[in-house]
């Protein structure tokens, strides 16, 4: 292909060509940031808040796992944990992983990988930094007016009954939503029309091809969280019945606004991430991305078949046989070119120049990590294991795996790749390469174990351990019938010496000998005292 030079800066700006854009001029002082229209700089700024927001969300995460510890209260009451996990999972979800790569860094390098010069609305850019802002502070503000407690998702009829200040959090969230949708309509824009002349659809960057999926899916589908956030507000103030069951309201219709935004929220996360594992990928392989067009098609097919499957979260809500067949199919169908892309990264690294770098080592995790939550999504589109497994920690290790272990992985692996182009200078390498290695190993750690502790039925979000709580005697509330004679759980065959019969009902003999077992002070009932129905044969 042959090289296009770029002279001027004449990409559609209404008042002609610039030589040198207006808004670099200001480059020193608080007032020159918080005023930029350098798309270098707002995505800067939203790097450091978003990596800000990352250790909050963290911190939250760290204080479940602590909770977690032991049976029982460890530092905090089951109120308070109920508030931990909810910040923990709303921080992370809307002020960390869906703006992550899109926003911060797409910010930054999506304009210069088209040869751009900056965004296609500088200062709806600074808006939407600033909407983000806003959303994240009332997110965020929640905490000291009592927390939220209603889980990330927000589900009616709790989060309509609760004293916890969700109006102030679905604001946040109202904010954080128009922000999203600016920023995917800019980008939309810049990539249509600030391509330099020559630049067809096909010499385009996958990341940019990725980041070109990711904000349709952020013009369409953030709009009905707008909408279904409003109503909740509407509804928990004025009462009229839109999810309150006692008001003729359906709160499974929640549900479905909520997962027709939040499924193609995933993708919102996921699918930037496999634009800047593409990249990486042919940059240290030093080959070409094998099958470019398939790859480039995939995450528009993603973006558009993200809108059809939000009926597998809710399998076992309530809604009909024939929806939970068509959504299960339809889930299987996603699979599809999450698979291509997969294919095509693994076929671009054979017999090619591998360079381990920091990148590198995170992309290489990437793919591991993903394939692994991307199979597990696919026993999840089971209905039959759907059923078993949900709510269950297999739930949580499948959305992790998903999210942290592809999207923040892909985040960090992006961060260290454009590093010394939007700072000047370079990382230590060595640090790099153990950051790398430790992130997956500790998350594997983490979150490996849940999988197999899912499929064994251990719930999420419970404040005491179901699993490890202290071991409960044979007898722990002194019942009279057989089944309390019986070892604690009960063994083959149920009992280990044949039971004493004693009178039903009768607790007034009853006493605690020992922790393990109870007597009573009258003899056992003689067999011939017996009515010939009440012995078991």
């Amino acid at each position: 292909m042959a090289s296009t030079s770029i002279s001027t800066y004449d990409y559609g700006y209404p008042d002609g060509p610039r030589s040198e854009p207006d808004f670099l001029h200001v480059t020193k002082g608080f007032k020159s940031w918080a005023l930029t229209l350098d798309h270098k700089r707002i995505g800067m700024m939203y790097l450091f808040g978003i990596l800000c927001a990352l250790i909050v969300g963290g911190a939250f995460a760290l204080l479940v796992r602590i909770e977690l510890w032991a049976p029982g209260k460890t530092i905090v009451g089951q109120d308070t944990y109920n508030q931990f996990f909810t910040l923990h999972g709303a921080v992370m979800v809307f002020l960390v992983i869906i703006p992550g790569i899109p926003a911060a860094l797409g910010n930054i390098i999506m304009p210069i990988q088209l040869g751009a010069p900056d965004v296609a609305f500088p200062r709806l850019n600074l808006a939407s930094f600033y909407l983000w802002c806003s959303g994240a502070l009332l997110l965020v503000g929640a905490i000291p007016f009592g927390g939220l407690d209603t889980g990330w998702t927000l589900y009616t009829p709790y989060s309509l009954e609760t004293k916890t200040p969700v109006l102030i959090a679905v604001s946040g969230v109202f904010l954080l939503g128009f922000s999203s949708i600016f920023t995917g309509l800019n980008f939309l824009v810049t990539i249509h029309k600030f391509r330099p002349q020559g630049m067809g659809w096909f010499q385009l960057p996958l990341n940019v091809w990725a980041i070109y999926a990711t904000a349709i899916m952020q013009v369409l589908a953030t709009p009905v969280l707008g909408i279904t956030v409003l109503l909740l507000a509407v509804e928990r103030f004025a009462h009229i019945g839109i999810f309150d069951p006692t008001l003729g309201g359906d709160p499974v219709l929640f549900q479905h606004f909520f997962w027709f935004y939040s499924h193609p929220a995933v993708y919102i996360m996921i699918i930037p991430a496999m634009g800047v594992v593409s990249e990486l990928i042919s940059t240290y392989s030093r080959k070409p991305i094998f099958g470019y067009r398939f790859v480039a098609y995939s995450s528009v097919s993603l973006a558009l078949l993200s809108f059809l499957v939000w009926g597998h979260h809710m399998f076992v809500s309530g809604q009909s046989r024939l929806a939970n067949m068509v959504f299960s199919a339809l889930t299987f169908t996603v699979g599809i070119p999450s698979a291509i892309k997969v294919f095509n990264w693994v076929a671009t690294l054979y017999k090619g120049d591998i360079r381990l770098k920091t990148p590198m080592l995170y992309a290489l995790s990437f793919l591991l990590l993903f394939t692994i939550g991307g199979l597990t999504g696919l026993f999840l589109g089971i209905l039959a294991v759907d059923v078993h497994l949900h709510d269950t920690y297999f739930v949580v290790a499948h959305f992790h795996y998903v999210m942290m272990g592809s999207t923040l992985v892909a985040f960090l692996g992006a961060l260290h790749h454009w590093w010394p182009k939007f700072t000047g200078r370079f990382y230590p390498e060595s640090l790099g390469r153990v950051c790398s290695l430790g992130v997956f190993f500790g998350f594997n750690l983490t979150f490996l174990p849940q999988f197999v502790m899912g499929a064994r039925g251990m719930p999420r979000r419970y404040w005491a351990s179901f699993w490890n709580g202290k071991r409960a005697p044979r007898n722990p509330w002194g019942g009279s019938s057989l089944e309390w004679q019986a070892p604690t759980p009960p063994p083959l065959y149920n009992f280990e010496k044949p039971p004493v019969l004693h009178e039903l009902y009768n607790y007034d003999d009853l006493v605690e000998v020992e922790e393990d077992r109870w007597e009573r002070t009258q003899d056992p009932v003689a067999p011939n005292e017996v009515e010939p129905s009440e012995v078991k044969q």
